[in-house]
This record gives structure tokens, sequence and C-alpha cells, in this order.
């Protein structure tokens, strides 16, 4: 690429995480920034450089910044979400302190609440865009007026889970200085939106199968980077107790796994509140670490 090479690492990565996050092709963002579809790859791959008006270029095509995909700053939601959804609405004030933690009613439209419902209670497959509109008290051709079908609903609802996922985590790990508080923070997250956000919660786990190809691949990304940053922290965590890192991936997987299965038997009003769950969760995540709770998640309440 022409001019001076951005060399810092990580680039290459967060090149390829803002292009699937967007739903672009290889080929497709090659073309929008005036490059080969091989040299695109050698970036992402991280076995070229890019200089600095190729990075203006990407940024401005996958919806991100310089200052993001040079490792400057976190992202923000916009940086996960399809371009559909950029610009859906205000996203919650995460410099809030403990927002992470407070849950208010989502603010969705009646058709995209109407098909929520319909997912959980039928299935996605079970559910019809008729179906869909007597829920909301709409006409048919009033619903397809606003989406053009379910697959498209189904998107924007795996979306708008994502979206607050992503800022929830993130919000949540910069409350913790050490490895082990993170880990903390990252399940007591977890643990919280799939208690308080269940319908939602329940969808992402059982109808991925329900994407298109295209669709899934961009979701699956996009799940993935939660998975990562959990594995980051595990890692710090395992390495300042200076413990054996052999079953470290195990146990993350593990950890996520115990924290999406919540919407399968949790329901709200029961003997136990979400706070109650992320904290006992919090302690479970450190105990299969071998990790020593020093009160690491006795947070859920500000």
């Amino acid at each position: 690429m022409d001019g001076s090479e951005h060399a810092e690492s990580g680039v290459g990565a967060r090149v390829r995480q803002a292009r699937m996050a967007a739903g672009l092709s290889l080929r497709e963002t090659a073309q929008r920034i005036a490059v080969s579809p091989a040299t695109l790859s050698a970036v992402e791959n991280g076995k070229t450089g890019v200089s600095i008006p190729r990075l203006r270029a990407l940024a401005s095509t996958l919806g991100t910044t310089v200052s993001w995909l040079i490792g400057e700053q976190e992202p923000d939601v916009g940086a996960t979400r399809s371009p559909a959804r950029r610009g859906a609405g205000p996203g919650p004030d995460i410099d809030t302190p403990h927002a992470w933690r407070k849950f208010p009613p989502l603010d969705i439209d009646p058709v995209l609440g109407a098909a929520i419902d319909s997912f959980v209670e039928t299935g996605y497959h079970g559910a019809t865009m008729r179906s869909i509109a007597r829920r909301a008290g709409m006409s048919v051709p009033g619903v397809y007026h606003h989406y053009r079908d379910k697959q498209e609903l189904l998107v924007r609802a795996l979306d708008l889970t994502m979206d607050e996922l992503h800022w929830r985590v993130r919000a949540a790990r910069r409350e913790a200085d050490t490895g082990p508080g993170r880990v903390a923070r990252v399940v007591e997250a977890l643990a919280l939106f799939h208690t308080h956000r269940r319908e939602l919660a329940f969808i992402g786990a059982s109808e991925m199968r329900s994407l298109n190809p295209d669709n899934r691949l961009r979701i699956t990304a996009s799940r993935n980077m939660l998975q990562y940053l959990l594995d980051d922290d595990i890692d710090a965590a395992v390495s300042e107790e200076n413990l054996p890192t052999r079953h470290a991936r195990i146990a993350g997987r593990a950890i996520a796994t115990m924290c999406t299965s919540l919407p399968q038997w949790f329901r709200l009003g029961g003997a136990e509140t979400p706070e109650d769950i992320a904290t006992e969760y919090a302690h479970f995540a450190l105990g299969l670490l071998g990790v020593r709770d020093r009160g690491a998640g006795n947070s859920s309440r500000p």
C-alpha cells in the first residue's frame, strides 16, 4: 500500500472485526477502498502494513474510526452492529457509574416487540408475518412496510442483543483493574443480561441456526469477540495468580456457557434475583479457575 505504513499490532484483526460487523465481504471492501482482495487479506492477517490514508478509507467504509482501528479507543455500540442498525437511536450512557447493571425497558417498535414474543413462544419457524402482525395489532401490509421479511426481524433482534452485550461487558471490565476482577465483572454482566433480558438471550441461544449464512457469520463473529475478551481476562487472572494455564480455554467456554444457559431455567420473580445469580456466578467462575476470591464478585448491587 502507498504512503507510510502503520504497523500497530492488532490493526489487521480490527479491520477484519469491523468488516464482518458491517456485513461486508473481503472483495466488496477491497473494491470500495481501491485495493486488491489479496492485499486486504494480507492486511487482515498482519502480513503487511496499512497507510494512514488507507486507514481513513477503511474507517469510512466500515463505519468506525481510525482511532479504533489502531487500538487507541474502545469501540462504541456502532462498531458491532450492521449498517442497517447504525443510527437507530441513542445508545445508553455507558459513562454513568454502574450503568451496565441497570435494565430499563427496551425502547423498540411494536413489530419487533411482537416478533421477539413470537420467536420465544413458537420459535422462528413457527412464527409467521401474519401472526406477528396480529400480535402487534397491525395489518400484514403494515408490518411489511417496516420489515421486508421474518429474517430481518430475527437479525434486528440479534443485533439488539449483541449491541447491548458489547457495551455492558466493556463497561463492566473498565470497573476492575485486575484479571480476577475483570473476570468477575464480565461474568456479572453476562449473567445480568441473560436474566434481565431473558427473551432476547433465549432467541440468541436457540435461533442462530435460523439465520442465513451471511447473517450467521456476522453474528457469530460478534459473539466470538466477547468470548475473546473473557479469554484475555482469564489469561490475566491465572497469570496474576501464578496458576496453570493448560485448561484456561476450556474454562472460558464453560464459564460462558454457564451464563448463556440461564434463560433455559431462570424466571423473574423466583426465589433468587438476577443480582443474586450474577454474584454467585462470579464466585463460581473464579472458583472454576482456582482463583482466590477476594470479593471480586460481591458487587452486583452498586
